[in-house]
């Protein structure tokens, strides 16, 4: 077995395993939680090996089965796979020490069962990250949708099963009974479903078929929130803080997107993109489903529910790369990632803040933030990079998304993205700000906790508006690595 094939390997097993070890040893909590940590950062050195070797040229692939002609479960890196591999596992490590901290101060119940699939849903990324084919990406995407179910539903409440049943009924139902006919069919045209340099149904499908599958693939990935098929995140914000976090930086909204990039780049192809009538429909949804999902955060006070709203918004702008095709999916690589560190930022903040004064509500946070700077700083920081303003990474994402919108001629989707853009300053400013008034009339709540935030949750904190920053420096080099998706191979 080859370096590659061996680290691809590794890469899928780590999750599994500790989702077991975890298992076996969920009562000794303090071993458990150091093997979940380790974990994640054992986990993110391979995906940095593998990235480091696919920028080489030398991309890790391995064949695991091959159940038909042309359908292998099958794994090979590039370079959108490869970050996306990469920005997961790190992540995942910094919510887990987040997590510690937090599921402890707020006494969460089923713990162990917490961090077991959080494990699962991790191989469940990585599959998808790493899959060579639309067939192997299905089967992990499906895995990833199934390990999350229990964290979704973990409180165990009316609200929470309720949440659980929307969640799977939404993400399963689109995955079943449009996805995977889109698949199906792609099978039957091209005797294959590899992702293929500059697009697999090129000279295979003519517009209309390429038309019904992109409609099949773009809404049968509801992961990625567009309207209609998007109900199931606002829903999911009554899990706990840590699940938030995930859900929307770490693997689930991400991993939507991620497949309409991929799908964009490696099974349609720019021209085939451009050449179908239902890819302008598709981008005027996109474009309605930013502006509108702004405006409804607007309205929200509840601060989970208004970055859940957020995210909706903010994911149509990387959907929206994804169907303009060529440039403008190395915007859409970088967006996934600035996005998911500014946006875990700011649901760690806003669990510290829950966990630390049973805070939940933009109304009642004014006077908190002059006695949780660190949080409120890092929730500015986060919000400053999600809208999009320098010196953060969320600038870079943003200006070349709305450039290569005007650029392919769709200038709705740019204004869409520049309006949204002055919406989110109006509903993530306010949070940081008020916060850090001066209370008037009664004092802000009490702390809860005894010394208030949970000393585990504030490290990650500071680590991820850090990131926000470096990112900053670094959108040139991610840029210019994911340079392949959009001309072809490396």
């Amino acid at each position: 077995m080859s370096t590659g094939e061996t680290l691809i390997l590794a890469t899928l097993l780590l999750p599994l395993f500790t989702a077991g070890v975890i298992r076996a040893i969920g009562r000794a909590e303090d071993v458990r939680d150091t093997i979940t940590l380790l974990a994640g950062i054992a986990l993110a050195i391979l995906c940095a090996a593998m990235l480091v070797r696919t920028g080489e040229g030398d991309a890790p692939s391995l064949v695991l089965a091959h159940p038909l002609p042309g359908l292998d479960i099958a794994f090979k890196l590039e370079p959108l796979g490869a970050l996306f591999a990469l920005m997961s596992s790190t992540l995942w490590a910094v919510n887990s020490l987040y997590s510690f901290g937090y599921m402890r101060a707020k006494r969460e119940t089923n713990q162990t069962r917490f961090y077991m699939c959080f494990a699962l849903a991790m191989a469940g990324v990585m599959g998808v990250a790493m899959a060579g084919n639309l067939f192997t990406m299905f089967i992990f995407y499906e895995v990833l949708t199934f390990a999350t179910y229990p964290l979704v539903a973990h409180k165990g409440d009316a609200a929470a099963r309720r949440a659980g049943r929307i969640y799977l009924g939404i993400l399963a139902g689109a995955s079943v009974l449009l996805l995977l006919p889109a698949i199906i069919i792609i099978y039957v045209l091209a005797g294959s479903t590899d992702f293929v340099a500059g697009g697999l149904l090129v000279d295979k499908a003519g517009p209309a078929t390429a038309g019904l599958l992109l409609a099949l693939i773009v809404f049968g990935a509801a992961k990625a929130a567009l309207f209609p098929v998007h109900a199931w995140l606002p829903n999911a914000m009554v899990a706990p803080a840590p699940v938030s976090a995930m859900l929307h930086a770490v693997a689930v909204v991400k991993a939507g997107v991620f497949v309409l990039l991929k799908v964009s780049g490696y099974i349609f192809g720019a021209d085939l993109m451009h050449a179908n009538p239902v890819t302008q429909w598709l981008l005027w949804l996109a474009a309605a489903t930013i502006v509108i999902a702004s405006l409804v955060a607007m309205t929200k006070d509840e601060i989970k529910a208004r970055l859940a709203w957020s995210t909706i918004g903010q994911l149509a702008y990387i959907t929206s790369a994804a169907l303009i095709g060529g440039a403008a999916l190395t915007a859409g690589g970088l967006g996934m990632v600035t996005h998911a560190v500014g946006k875990i930022t700011l649901f760690f903040g806003a669990g510290v803040i829950f966990a630390a004064t049973g805070v939940s509500r933009v109304s009642e946070m004014r006077g908190l933030g002059r006695r949780m700077p660190l949080t409120f700083g890092a929730f500015l920081v986060g919000s400053l990079s999600v809208i999009g303003l320098p010196p953060f990474g969320g600038m870079w994402s943003k200006f070349l998304l709305i450039t290569n919108a005007f650029d392919a001629g769709q200038p709705w989707t740019a204004w869409a993205m520049i309006a949204s853009s002055i919406l989110s300053t109006m509903y993530l400013m306010p949070i940081a700000v008020y916060g850090l008034l001066p209370p008037t009339g009664t004092q802000p709540a009490a702390f809860t906790l005894p010394g208030g935030a949970p000393r585990l949750s504030l490290t990650p904190i500071a680590i991820t508006a850090t990131l926000c920053l470096v990112l900053f420096f670094l959108a040139g080099p991610i840029v210019a690595f994911l340079g392949p998706l959009a001309g072809g191979a490396r």
